[in-house]
């Protein structure tokens, strides 16, 4: 199969976070067609590994209605360094630091390629060091421990259900 041809694209949306655009489109041997594209700035988040235990932060998703174990993630603001994004979400979001430095890359997903440019970066740190309490006290309920043996079950109850968390623990489980 050969790659679409891309004939044209119009922003209809765009604010820092996201833009909607329709794309002309042409599908090899198909007509043209306008498809939707969502772009999105990059994500990138944390696994923060203690012994066997990772954080977790228990949150809401009002898009989705529903409530879930996900891992410290955020966008990465213009000019900035992958893996100094990641720990100024940790520590922003747990009140956790670790060393962008020491970061190891653990995952990388594009989480709804037909649609979008999403792009999410998924990095292990083990040097987490509790320094103050979280600045953003909107993004959880609940900050906890949970021993990485859990992870599994907690997946399949959906407790864990955010593409970047389940896309960063089940490849973390798989290093094991």
């Amino acid at each position: 199969m050969s790659e679409w041809t891309v004939h044209g694209t119009r922003t209809i949306y765009t604010s820092p976070w996201v833009s909607l655009d329709l794309v002309d489109v042409e599908p090899p041997g198909l007509e043209r067609y306008e498809h939707h594209l969502v772009k999105f700035a990059p994500v990138a988040a944390t696994v923060l590994l203690r012994d066997d235990e990772v954080l977790l932060m228990w949150r809401h998703r009002f898009a989705t209605g529903s409530w879930s174990w996900e891992i410290p993630s955020g966008i990465v603001e213009n000019g900035e360094a992958l893996p100094d994004a990641a720990a100024r979400e940790v520590l922003e979001e747990t009140g956790y630091r670790v060393d962008p430095g020491l970061l190891e890359p653990l995952a990388y997903n594009e989480p709804i390629g037909g649609m979008s440019d999403a792009r999410h970066h998924v990095f292990l740190a083990r040097d987490g060091v509790r320094v103050a309490d979280p600045i953003d006290t909107h993004e959880a309920d609940r900050i906890e421990w949970h021993h990485l043996d859990a992870v599994t079950d907690m997946i399949d109850r959906r407790e864990i259900v955010a593409g970047v968390a389940v896309t960063g623990l089940l490849r973390l489980l798989a290093m094991r």
